[in-house]
């Protein structure tokens, strides 16, 4: 038995084809399924059953356009409410496909509904295909259903977790979506690449924690914040997501770029941050495409609001659109592509500085915004700076100090994005693009 790994590193999910000499099973697959399709070309075996482990709430699912496109079996939980056709299965169910079967388990807590898939082929130890349940080092958080159910879904997640150690053997290789990098994690997930249940029985919170309400306590207090177009996510794949149009969106002149600057619209430019700084045209947002974007365009932009790209070639404009799609904004309202000037026809250029924090600290009287989440902030920030977290930012900008603003994050990620909100908005900025973690050495006060 073969297991293939379909990473998405902007979403920090897998997606796995588990093949024999026969045929393929597709577990989880993202949106674009043409990944999925250009590996069992490669593979040279048909698809025979897609599996979801659960309703996803960070990523618009691709199991159903991909089972209709191969007639391959779409197999949900039964217990889904789903306004598409599919196999409802329950715990207990067993699959074949090929020489591989595959037992289906129930394990609640990330969702209500959620599951994992056993497949055993030969002698071969089984492989566990564990979604958001438990993953290398932790489990998938419980939060995603409201805060209500949080409680409850933690204590489910936390004999999920230990019901797959009870009932597989050490060898057992784990396959988890989440866990890296994905705000689908929860407590101490180690970011590992690969792992076994005995590994697990090692290291992971759920499974060295005996006492069920001191696990329940720690995960909920490190439960940190998600993007908020998650809320979307789970609707959209239960309402059965057809296939994405990856085609290029409509060029957008110069001319029109300035109307729809002009009209307040969204206008995210996908270059590098310090170009960005350097030379852009007024108005616009940088969202610097990398494995971040997508998570930072769903979480800080209206959902449903046009949005129009600038990328410095139609290649920057498609890896965009492919990472969009993923969290279902469907189309670019339009695209521009080549250098500013080009592009500055009846549109002011600007700029801002950039600085790290050596510079940070030889300003006398610095105005200093922290665009972090609440969670970083409580494990320290520069003494008398301001705390706005970035996805709070487009609803108080009359919190924003005056004068000159040095906006910093952990990393200088989303600090560039949140001076170019404030630029935006016609504030004075200085984008301190440096890791945080060089704040007190260069001699900046932390208040711990």
């Amino acid at each position: 038995m073969r297991v293939d790994v379909i990473e998405t590193p902007d979403l920090g999910d897998r997606s796995y084809v588990v093949s024999d000499d026969t045929c393929a099973i597709v577990i989880d697959p993202q949106r674009d399924v043409d990944r999925v399709e250009a590996l069992l070309e490669r593979l040279g075996v048909p698809v025979t059953l897609v599996l979801e482990t659960h309703m996803h709430n960070d990523y618009v699912t691709g199991g159903l356009v991909l089972a209709q496109r191969t007639g391959a079996t779409y197999v949900t939980s039964a217990r889904d409410e789903v306004a598409f056709e599919r196999r409802g299965v329950n715990d207990g169910d067993e699959l074949t496909a090929g020489s591989m079967t595959v037992q289906v388990l129930e394990t609640p807590g990330h969702t209500y509904n959620h599951l994992s898939y056993v497949v055993r082929h030969g002698d071969e130890p089984p492989a566990v295909f564990s979604g958001g349940s438990l993953l290398y080092g932790s489990v998938g958080r419980t939060d995603l259903l409201g805060s209500d159910r949080t409680d409850d879904l933690t204590r489910k997640q936390f004999h999920s977790a230990r019901r797959l150690a009870e009932l597989l053997p050490d060898e057992a290789p784990l396959y988890p979506t989440h866990g890296f990098g994905s705000f689908c994690s929860s407590g101490g997930a180690t970011g590992g690449s690969s792992g076994t249940i005995g590994e697990e029985r090692k290291q992971n919170d759920a499974l060295l924690e005996e006492d069920e309400q001191a696990f329940v306590d720690r995960l909920v207090a490190g439960l940190t914040g998600y993007p908020a177009y998650y809320v979307h996510m789970g609707p959209l794949n239960q309402q059965g997501p057809g296939a994405p149009d990856l085609s290029p969106p409509t060029p957008v002149d110069p001319v029109e770029l300035a109307a729809r600057i002009g009209a307040g619209e969204w206008v995210v430019d996908l270059r590098d941050r310090s170009a960005y700084a350097g030379r852009h045209l007024a108005g616009t947002l940088s969202i610097e495409f990398g494995q971040q974007f997508s998570t930072y365009v769903g979480w800080l932009l209206p959902w449903g609001a046009p949005i129009t790209l600038i990328g410095e070639s139609p290649e920057d404009v498609a890896d965009a659109q492919r990472q969009l799609v993923r969290i279902g904004i469907e189309r670019p309202a339009g695209a521009a592509t080549g250098e500013v000037d080009s592009l500055a026809e009846g549109i002011p250029v600007r700029s801002y500085p950039r600085a790290d924090f050596e510079q940070v600290a030889a300003e006398e009287g610095a105005q200093i915004l922290d665009v972090r989440r609440h969670d970083e902030r409580k494990d320290g920030y520069i003494a008398g700076s301001a705390h706005i977290p970035i996805d709070e930012l487009t609803d108080r900008l009359d919190d924003v100090p005056g004068g000159t603003v040095w906006v910093h994050c952990a990393s200088g990620y989303r600090a560039g994005i949140a001076a170019s909100l404030l630029d935006r908005a016609g504030h004075d900025v200085v984008h301190v693009d440096d890791d945080y973690a060089n704040a007190e050495k260069a001699g900046l006060r932390i208040t711990r």
